[in-house]
């Protein structure tokens, strides 16, 4: 009897043993809920569980969502091309500075009428294409602005054909190098960057309108308003190439904003947001309308003041 009890015995000691060996934790030498002999002779202090380490901060945890002046960089759209009148400027319906009410801009929300005129700086430029970004960035920088906004890349992608295009490389060289120089010179300014908007949408939506077609014979972003009427095959593959491209762009401005603790990426809503034809310029078809401007104001606004 005493010979079957210690195989038996055995048996259910080789059987934990095996469990335990399959378990990540949780099985000790002794019975169920038993303390370690070991750690019972340790000494208190090593006995303590260890303080939980205090977090690093998170771009998130440095973000001020209540920024009390703003500089703006970019091309046409910050400067508000064509929205009051035919080929001319208009900052005063910027998304980002301006003062008109109807518009409610970024600057007007976050500082309110009384600040705008002396806390806000528009520093972009109609035309301007990402290699200009550095310069614009580094005027910025002069003004110790708390946020900047940054709106470029459309041109990059608006030239007369798909092949002058600027190469994704030189446009990340470019947008690193804008950033480097606002650190140089404000080092805690919040960076807004907008994604570039889909221009294949803006062809879809103004192609519409007879008006427009007239206008954009006269070359306007020709890489993807050229021959406008024209839905055959090489225009279909010439328009997606020029989509790809912006895809392309979106994604260097993610992956470079993330990388700066300072930076917010609006997560493609410029991209993504439908301008139907109130919401385009009804003297080119493309620029946004003062209605469009306020909805870019929205879209920024939204994001820059997210908790």
């Amino acid at each position: 009897m005493r010979g079957r009890r210690r195989i038996r015995t055995a048996a259910v000691s080789a059987a934990a043993a095996l469990l335990c060996a399959g378990t990540v934790a949780g099985c000790t030498a002794g019975s169920p809920g038993a303390a370690d002999p070991a750690e019972s002779r340790a000494p208190a202090a090593a006995r303590t569980p260890a303080r939980t380490p205090v977090p690093s901060p998170t771009p998130d945890s440095l973000w001020d969502v209540s920024p009390g002046s703003v500089a703006a960089v970019g091309d046409s759209v910050t400067r508000a091309f064509d929205a009051c009148a035919v080929l001319a400027d208009c900052p005063e319906v910027s998304w980002a500075t301006g003062t008109d009410a109807a518009v409610n801009s970024l600057a007007l929300r976050l500082l309110g009428p009384a600040k705008v005129a002396t806390r806000s700086w528009n520093l972009a430029r109609t035309g301007a294409r990402m290699a200009e970004l550095p310069e614009q960035m580094a005027g910025a920088a002069a003004e110790k602005p708390e946020l900047v906004t940054v709106m470029m890349g459309a041109n990059d992608a608006c030239r007369p054909t798909p092949a002058l295009m600027t190469p994704v490389d030189d446009f990340r060289f470019s947008f690193e190098t804008a950033l480097a120089r606002l650190r140089a010179g404000a080092p805690k300014a919040q960076v807004y960057v907008s994604s570039v908007p889909d221009l294949k949408h803006l062809w879809s939506t103004g192609r519409l309108s007879p008006a427009g077609l007239e206008v954009w014979k006269l070359g306007i972003c020709g890489s993807m308003l050229k021959d406008a009427e024209d839905l055959g095959p090489a225009a279909e593959r010439r328009r997606t190439a020029v989509r790809a491209r912006v895809v392309a762009y979106n994604k260097v401005l993610e992956e470079v904003c993330a990388e700066d603790e300072r930076c917010r990426y609006d997560g493609g809503a410029v991209f993504g947001f439908r301008f139907d034809g109130g919401q385009l310029s009804p003297w080119d078809w493309f620029h946004p309308s003062r209605d469009g401007q306020a909805r870019l104001a929205e879209l920024a606004y939204r994001r820059i003041t997210k908790e």
